[in-house]
């Protein structure tokens, strides 16, 4: 028996020692709880580059947001798949480029269209196999057929609305004739007329969670705020009234989104579940400056574009991710990452087998516990269906092909066949490179039609 306990001993100091060794995300697995960790995803809808107090928008009162910057990690040089909204959940949804999962633009927002193919493999399927509970709460804009809806997409549940907006009272979809109610719980259409929408999706993600709350959890939440209609509350309408049209109509919104996920996490927290869980915070692109949303409202800040451009205004977004205890507080990285990582970086944090196909993200996971750490990607790619709108970056260089016009601080300017910058100098994208390094703009051209090339590979 002494020789049985002495071996015992020894094999688990040999456990440990190689413990040891092991990348940090494996250790913080292994910390306070055997369970694995449940993850929420929060995609907010055309929130600017730095719209939030903790990115710089002093104007904005987001204290939950914030919070969960000094709880977590935050990024400065974050990037999404698409500045539009169907391509650029595809990204998120897929761990892949726009364009290989199948949606290179925005998808119908009328019932009875397809939008995602069926056979693309999301993360509430990856996270189901591993049985996980998925649910799926808010936006979706990824399909209007059983099949290409979230319950056929690997979500165990579903609540919200399939189109790209509604009217937050009355959800009907008012901005392509004929209007149409669509609010949806399980593929079945439901009626909660005169609810506000923002409520409604907060208590169904506090009703998935106390569902759910003994095993380990998805929560996809996609708030479809502060996307226009700008309806928010009057609590914070009567907070921004003196500031100028049309900040004051995005500013009550931002806040009111900004109260909704503080309010989520309370409730997190109350059922003692912070430590194993996982929030991820990140908007789907740039803000609008569309005459629906009264012209205007966002920040870029100091970049350039806006939704619907690959400016950095439009694919530049914050991002935050949150998990006490796991991951480093307070902390911020400015290494490049973009979200189609969140799908193989959730699968390493969850030990979670990734999709049997070809993913383009890379985990982040040693980069968010390192500042140090580099980017898992040297180059990425965009385009838009927009006259050949395409932009490539590698290391710092930048090429933007087919630029619109925008406007910047007060001036307007020009759209641009193909615009050069050197990241690191400048990110304002007002300064023009192209002609003194035509190698680098033929090396980037070059690299987009490759690209191009391979999107076709499965």
């Amino acid at each position: 028996m002494a020789m049985q306990t002495r071996r015992d001993f020894l094999m688990r100091a040999l456990g440990a020692a190689a413990g040891s060794l092991l990348a940090p995300q494996a250790l913080w697995a292994r910390k306070k709880s055997a369970r694995k960790p449940n993850v929420v995803l929060i995609f907010t809808d055309d929130q600017g580059t730095i719209d939030l107090n903790c990115y710089g928008a002093k104007d904005l009162h987001t204290p939950n947001l914030d919070r969960l910057a000094r709880e977590g990690t935050r990024f400065t040089q974050f990037y999404v798949g698409a500045p539009v909204c169907s391509p650029s959940r595809a990204a998120l949804m897929t761990g892949r480029y726009p364009q290989r999962a199948g949606v290179p633009g925005n998808v119908s927002s009328t019932k009875g269209n397809a939008g995602m193919p069926a056979e693309q493999v999301t993360i509430a399927e990856m996270m189901k196999s591993a049985g996980y509970a998925t649910g799926h709460v808010g936006k979706w804009h990824l399909g209007y057929t059983p099949e290409t809806m979230p319950n056929g997409q690997g979500y165990d549940s579903s609540f919200g609305h399939m189109g790209g907006c509604i009217d937050n009272y009355s959800h009907f979809f008012y901005w392509q004739g004929p209007n149409r109610h669509d609010l949806w719980e399980n593929g079945k259409e439901i009626w909660r007329d005169g609810e506000f929408f923002g409520d409604l999706i907060v208590d169904e993600c506090k009703t998935f969670i106390d569902k759910n709350k003994k095993d380990p959890f998805f929560l996809y939440w996609a708030i479809n705020m502060p996307h226009y209609p700008l309806q928010g509350t009057e609590k914070w309408r009567k907070k921004y009234e003196d500031l100028p049209a049309p900040r004051k109509m995005y500013a009550a919104f931002v806040s009111t989104v900004d109260e909704m996920v503080g309010e989520v996490i309370a409730h997190i927290e109350k059922l003692k579940l912070r430590d194993d869980t996982i929030i991820i915070w990140l908007s789907d692109h740039g803000h609008s400056v569309e005459g629906r949303t009264f012209s205007g409202g966002g920040s870029s800040g100091d970049f350039r574009g806006h939704k619907f451009t690959l400016w950095e205004g439009g694919i530049r977004i914050p991002c935050i991710v949150s998990w006490p205890g796991r991951i480093p507080k307070n902390a911020v990285r400015d290494q490049v990452a973009i979200s189609i990582d969140w799908m193989p970086t959730i699968a390493e944090y969850c030990g979670v087998k990734p999709p049997d196909r070809r993913i383009d993200g890379r985990s982040i996971a040693a980069l968010i516990d390192s500042g140090k750490a580099p980017s898992p990607h040297d180059v990425l790619h965009w385009q838009t269906g927009r006259a050949g709108h395409w932009a490539v970056r590698q290391a710092n260089w930048k090429l933007v092909h087919n630029g619109p016009a925008t406007d910047y601080k007060g001036r307007k300017l020009p759209a641009e066949k193909d615009f050069l910058s050197e990241m690191t100098n400048d990110t304002t994208e007002t300064k023009n490179l192209a002609k003194d390094h035509p190698d680098i703009v033929e090396r980037l051209a070059n690299l987009h039609n490759q690209w191009l090339n391979s999107i076709q590979q499965k």
